[in-house]
Protein backbone atom coordinates (compact mmCIF):
# COMPACT_ATOMS: atom_id res chain seq x y z
CA UNK A 1 0.00 0.00 0.00
CA UNK A 2 1.85 3.13 1.15
CA UNK A 3 2.65 5.61 3.90
CA UNK A 4 1.90 9.32 3.62
CA UNK A 5 2.63 11.78 6.45
CA UNK A 6 1.70 15.44 7.01
CA UNK A 7 3.29 17.60 9.70
CA UNK A 8 2.75 21.20 10.84
CA UNK A 9 5.41 22.67 13.10
CA UNK A 10 7.47 25.84 13.58
CA UNK A 11 5.81 27.82 10.81
CA UNK A 12 6.18 25.07 8.24
CA UNK A 13 4.02 22.31 6.76
CA UNK A 14 5.52 19.15 5.27
CA UNK A 15 4.16 16.16 3.41
CA UNK A 16 6.17 13.00 2.83
CA UNK A 17 5.53 9.60 1.27
CA UNK A 18 7.30 6.40 0.41
CA UNK A 19 7.75 5.43 -3.24
CA UNK A 20 7.06 1.67 -3.24
CA UNK A 21 4.16 0.08 -5.12
CA UNK A 22 3.08 -3.47 -4.30
CA UNK A 23 1.01 -5.99 -6.24
CA UNK A 24 0.21 -8.75 -3.76
CA UNK A 25 3.63 -10.22 -2.95
CA UNK A 26 5.43 -8.30 -5.73
CA UNK A 27 7.26 -5.07 -4.94
CA UNK A 28 7.84 -2.39 -7.60
CA UNK A 29 10.46 0.04 -6.37
CA UNK A 30 11.45 3.42 -7.76
CA UNK A 31 14.28 1.82 -9.73
CA UNK A 32 11.66 0.36 -12.08
CA UNK A 33 8.88 2.98 -11.94
CA UNK A 34 8.58 6.60 -10.84
CA UNK A 35 6.16 5.93 -7.97
CA UNK A 36 5.51 9.37 -6.54
CA UNK A 37 2.46 9.33 -4.27
CA UNK A 38 2.38 13.11 -3.88
CA UNK A 39 1.38 15.59 -6.54
CA UNK A 40 1.33 19.37 -6.69
CA UNK A 41 -1.84 21.37 -7.39
CA UNK A 42 -2.03 25.10 -8.15
CA UNK A 43 -5.10 26.71 -6.60
CA UNK A 44 -6.23 30.36 -6.46
CA UNK A 45 -4.95 30.54 -2.86
CA UNK A 46 -1.56 28.98 -3.66
CA UNK A 47 0.18 25.62 -3.98
CA UNK A 48 -1.19 22.47 -2.35
CA UNK A 49 0.44 19.07 -2.20
CA UNK A 50 -1.85 16.02 -2.33
CA UNK A 51 -0.79 12.60 -1.03
CA UNK A 52 -2.93 9.50 -1.48
CA UNK A 53 -3.22 5.94 -0.25
CA UNK A 54 -5.09 3.28 -2.18
CA UNK A 55 -5.01 1.69 -5.57
CA UNK A 56 -2.55 3.13 -8.09
CA UNK A 57 -5.53 3.81 -10.39
CA UNK A 58 -6.61 6.65 -8.06
CA UNK A 59 -3.53 8.75 -8.80
CA UNK A 60 -4.07 9.61 -12.49
CA UNK A 61 -7.84 9.74 -12.03
CA UNK A 62 -7.66 12.28 -9.20
CA UNK A 63 -4.94 14.36 -10.90
CA UNK A 64 -6.96 14.55 -14.13
CA UNK A 65 -10.27 15.18 -12.35
CA UNK A 66 -8.70 18.05 -10.39
CA UNK A 67 -7.21 19.49 -13.59
CA UNK A 68 -10.68 19.39 -15.20
CA UNK A 69 -12.28 21.51 -12.45
CA UNK A 70 -12.49 25.23 -13.19
CA UNK A 71 -9.67 26.99 -11.33
CA UNK A 72 -12.10 28.99 -9.16
CA UNK A 73 -13.62 25.70 -7.89
CA UNK A 74 -10.30 24.10 -6.93
CA UNK A 75 -10.17 25.28 -3.31
CA UNK A 76 -8.19 23.42 -0.63
CA UNK A 77 -7.30 25.97 2.06
CA UNK A 78 -9.86 25.11 4.77
CA UNK A 79 -11.90 22.11 5.93
CA UNK A 80 -14.98 23.39 4.15
CA UNK A 81 -13.07 24.11 0.94
CA UNK A 82 -11.57 20.58 0.91
CA UNK A 83 -15.04 19.11 1.49
CA UNK A 84 -16.67 21.23 -1.22
CA UNK A 85 -13.93 20.52 -3.78
CA UNK A 86 -14.01 16.76 -3.23
CA UNK A 87 -17.81 16.77 -3.32
CA UNK A 88 -17.56 18.41 -6.77
CA UNK A 89 -14.90 15.89 -7.81
CA UNK A 90 -16.98 12.86 -6.80
CA UNK A 91 -19.40 12.88 -9.79
CA UNK A 92 -16.47 13.62 -12.12
CA UNK A 93 -14.65 10.54 -10.79
CA UNK A 94 -17.80 8.40 -11.11
CA UNK A 95 -18.82 9.49 -14.58
CA UNK A 96 -15.49 10.26 -16.23
CA UNK A 97 -13.24 7.68 -14.57
CA UNK A 98 -15.74 4.90 -13.65
CA UNK A 99 -15.11 5.01 -9.90
CA UNK A 100 -16.92 2.16 -8.13
CA UNK A 101 -18.57 3.83 -5.15
CA UNK A 102 -20.06 0.86 -3.30
CA UNK A 103 -18.30 -0.61 -0.29
CA UNK A 104 -21.14 -2.11 1.76
CA UNK A 105 -24.93 -2.26 1.51
CA UNK A 106 -25.51 0.05 4.48
CA UNK A 107 -23.07 2.81 3.46
CA UNK A 108 -24.34 6.22 4.60
CA UNK A 109 -22.91 7.90 1.46
CA UNK A 110 -21.28 6.86 -1.78
CA UNK A 111 -17.61 6.16 -1.18
CA UNK A 112 -14.77 7.85 -3.03
CA UNK A 113 -12.65 4.78 -2.16
CA UNK A 114 -9.52 6.66 -1.14
CA UNK A 115 -7.71 8.46 1.65
CA UNK A 116 -6.04 11.78 0.91
CA UNK A 117 -3.76 14.14 2.83
CA UNK A 118 -3.47 17.79 1.79
CA UNK A 119 -0.66 20.15 2.81
CA UNK A 120 -0.63 23.85 1.99
CA UNK A 121 0.15 27.21 3.55
CA UNK A 122 -3.12 27.14 5.52
CA UNK A 123 -2.46 23.81 7.25
CA UNK A 124 -2.77 20.04 6.92
CA UNK A 125 -5.99 18.20 6.10
CA UNK A 126 -7.17 14.62 5.75
CA UNK A 127 -10.02 13.39 3.60
CA UNK A 128 -11.54 9.91 3.80
CA UNK A 129 -13.91 7.74 1.75
CA UNK A 130 -17.19 9.47 2.57
CA UNK A 131 -15.58 12.89 2.21
CA UNK A 132 -15.03 13.27 5.93
CA UNK A 133 -12.49 16.08 6.37
CA UNK A 134 -10.16 16.66 9.31
CA UNK A 135 -7.82 19.57 9.97
CA UNK A 136 -4.85 18.33 11.97
CA UNK A 137 -3.07 20.51 14.49
CA UNK A 138 0.31 18.74 14.48
CA UNK A 139 0.57 15.61 12.31
CA UNK A 140 -1.23 12.66 10.76
CA UNK A 141 -0.57 9.64 8.57
CA UNK A 142 -2.44 7.38 6.14
CA UNK A 143 -1.66 4.07 4.49
CA UNK A 144 -0.49 0.67 5.61
CA UNK A 145 2.53 2.05 7.50
CA UNK A 146 0.59 4.74 9.38
CA UNK A 147 0.86 3.07 12.80
CA UNK A 148 4.66 2.96 12.61
CA UNK A 149 4.80 6.54 11.33
CA UNK A 150 2.41 7.81 14.03
CA UNK A 151 4.52 6.16 16.74
CA UNK A 152 7.72 7.69 15.39
CA UNK A 153 6.13 11.14 15.13
CA UNK A 154 4.70 10.95 18.63
CA UNK A 155 8.02 9.85 20.11
CA UNK A 156 10.08 12.46 18.22
CA UNK A 157 7.73 15.47 18.39
CA UNK A 158 9.44 17.23 21.28
CA UNK A 159 13.03 16.66 20.12
CA UNK A 160 12.69 17.74 16.47
CA UNK A 161 12.23 21.35 15.42
CA UNK A 162 11.55 20.83 11.72
CA UNK A 163 8.30 19.73 10.07
CA UNK A 164 10.39 18.39 7.17
CA UNK A 165 12.60 16.25 9.42
CA UNK A 166 9.58 14.87 11.29
CA UNK A 167 7.67 14.00 8.09
CA UNK A 168 10.70 12.19 6.65
CA UNK A 169 11.30 10.39 9.96
CA UNK A 170 7.70 9.15 10.07
CA UNK A 171 7.87 7.67 6.57
CA UNK A 172 11.33 6.20 7.23
CA UNK A 173 9.97 4.39 10.30
CA UNK A 174 7.15 2.96 8.17
CA UNK A 175 9.64 1.89 5.49
CA UNK A 176 11.63 0.08 8.16
CA UNK A 177 8.72 -1.93 9.57
CA UNK A 178 5.83 -1.98 7.07
CA UNK A 179 6.23 -4.56 4.29
CA UNK A 180 4.24 -2.37 1.87
CA UNK A 181 6.29 0.81 2.29
CA UNK A 182 9.76 1.45 0.90
CA UNK A 183 12.13 4.26 0.03
CA UNK A 184 13.35 6.53 -1.18
CA UNK A 185 11.15 9.07 0.60
CA UNK A 186 9.67 12.13 -1.14
CA UNK A 187 9.27 15.23 1.06
CA UNK A 188 7.76 18.61 0.19
CA UNK A 189 7.52 21.66 2.45
CA UNK A 190 5.75 25.00 2.45
CA UNK A 191 5.85 27.98 4.74
CA UNK A 192 2.72 28.25 6.87
CA UNK A 193 0.66 31.38 6.29
CA UNK A 194 0.41 33.54 9.41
Amino acid sequence: MTTVVVVKKAGQVAIAADTLVTFGDTRLGQRFEDNSKIFRVETPAGVSFIGMAGTVAHFPALRMAMAALPQDQLLLHSKDEVFTTFTKLHPVLKEGFFLQTKEEDNDPYESSQFSVLVANNSGIYGLYSYREVFEFKEFWCIGSGRSFALGALHASWGSSKSARDLAALGVQAACEFDKNSGGPVDVYTLKLKK
